[in-house]
């Protein structure tokens, strides 16, 4: 059975400032982060370097061409808007290459403004989601407890507790799937194996009911999800990397980004989250995103 859906189930306008503008960044998820030679990157690249196919003018020399060339993990990342309010807020637009001095302020303000961005962008689907009005009440509180550190001076940011805020966030998103997967029936035995933190590497789960499911950090690579209802399942951290969602229902799935849906392997006819876009790898997809920018199966 599912439940009413609540009123505001689309993520808040405050959402379109956390979509990276590569035109207004100094290619820092290019510098700031370190990536070791995997399958998802074709070279090791230490921190705090530029990465060899970056350019003069901080594009990438082979963005049309990064998956084929190896380097998939760059087509995921997404910065959630840190990367141009690094840039053109707290840096005034200089870059690191201008002022050379700057650049490890600029990077480890990076590092913690992307964190601060992404628990903003899943509070903003919580706030979306949540029933009752205390919950709701105390996700826009801290909402607002974490845009005030974002949007602060360059010493408050590089002086947050990013790991107090994470527990608080944590728990908050956890009382909002709580509340909105109570509304579905469970208890069914061949489901017993869904579980946060799950290794599902490689699982069948085509066609099945997942309503309600809690995967929460569940590793899912390559897991056939073909044809699925993941209607209020909670997919917040879960590793969705080549998993198959060709024809499945993710439209009301529970804390979803654009990173973990670039990861996966989809179709036209796979139905996503408000917010979120189809990759232009998927099969029948929508062309490619520009460089700055990073069916209802009735079962449940």
């Amino acid at each position: 059975m599912k439940p009413t859906t609540p009123p505001s189930a689309v993520p808040s306008s405050g959402q379109a400032a956390l979509r990276p503008d590569c035109s207004q960044c100094f290619a820092l998820c290019c510098t700031a982060f370190g990536f070791t030679r995997s399958a998802d990157f074709a070279i090791d690249k230490p921190p705090a370097t530029p990465c060899p196919n970056l350019a003069a003018d901080f594009s990438c020399t082979i963005h049309d061409r990064l998956r084929p060339r190896g380097f998939v993990g760059c087509t995921v990342f997404d910065c959630f808007g840190a990367g141009q309010a690094v840039s053109q807020r707290l840096f005034r637009g200089i870059s690191w290459r201008e002022e050379p001095e700057s650049a490890p302020d600029m990077f480890a303000a990076f590092k913690v403004l992307r964190q601060l961005h992404e628990m903003l962008w899943l509070l903003g689907q919580a706030e979306a989601k949540a029933y009752g009005p205390d919950t709701a009440g105390d996700v826009r509180n801290l909402q607002a407890m974490v845009r005030d550190v974002a949007e602060g001076p360059l010493d408050d940011v590089l002086a947050a507790d990013v790991g107090s805020l994470h527990v608080q966030v944590g728990d908050a998103l956890r009382e909002v799937s709580d509340e909105v997967r109570a509304g579905y029936f469970s208890g069914n035995p061949h489901l017993d194996h869904l579980r946060p933190g799950a290794d599902l590497a490689g699982a069948d789960l085509r066609g099945m009911p997942l309503c309600g499911a809690n995967l929460r950090g569940a590793c899912l690579i390559a897991a056939d999800f073909r044809g699925a209802d993941l209607t209020a399942t909670d997919l917040l951290g879960a590793d969705l990397r080549d998993a198959r969602f060709d024809d499945a229902d993710l439209s009301g799935a529970l804390f979803l980004t654009q990173a973990q849906i670039t990861a996966a392997r989809g179709s036209a006819s796979t139905r996503l989250p408000a917010g979120l876009e189809r990759p232009g790898h998927w099969l029948g997809g929508a062309t490619p995103p520009a460089p700055w920018k990073l069916l209802d199966t009735g079962n449940c």
